[in-house]
C-alpha cells in the first residue's frame, strides 16, 4: 500500500510494486480537481489505461474502508529494547 500497506491481495496482481508506488504518488499529485486526472495517472503508471487506474482506485478506497472499520488487523511488530540500547546492542544481547 512501506508506503501504503493496504490489502495487497486486493491490488491488481498484474501491476508491479513499482507501478503501485507510481500510482500512489500520482494520486497525491493529481487530485480530484485536475482535468483528465485518470488519463494523467495512467500515463505516469505506464502499461495501463484510465479504466484500470479507476478500478485500482476503487480497490484502494475499499481497502482503506476495511482498515478503518477494523476488519483488517494491524500488524504485530516485534518490540526491541527501544531507547535502552547501548552500543547498538539490545538488553537481550547484553544478557
Amino acid at each position: 500500500m512501506g508506503s501504503s500497506q493496504f490489502s495487497s491481495s486486493s491490488y491488481n496482481l498484474n501491476w508491479t510494486p513499482e507501478q503501485n508506488k507510481l500510482f500512489e504518488n500520482a494520486l497525491a499529485i493529481y487530485d480530484k480537481d485536475i482535468p483528465d486526472r485518470w488519463q494523467k495517472i495512467a500515463k505516469v503508471v505506464g502499461g495501463t489505461n484510465e479504466q484500470e487506474v479507476k478500478r485500482q482506485y476503487e480497490i484502494l478506497l475499499d481497502d482503506i474502508k476495511r482498515i478503518e472499520s477494523g476488519k483488517v488487523p494491524l500488524p504485530k511488530y516485534r518490540r526491541h529494547g527501544g531507547s535502552s540500547r547501548t552500543n547498538g546492542n539490545s538488553n537481550e544481547e547484553e544478557r
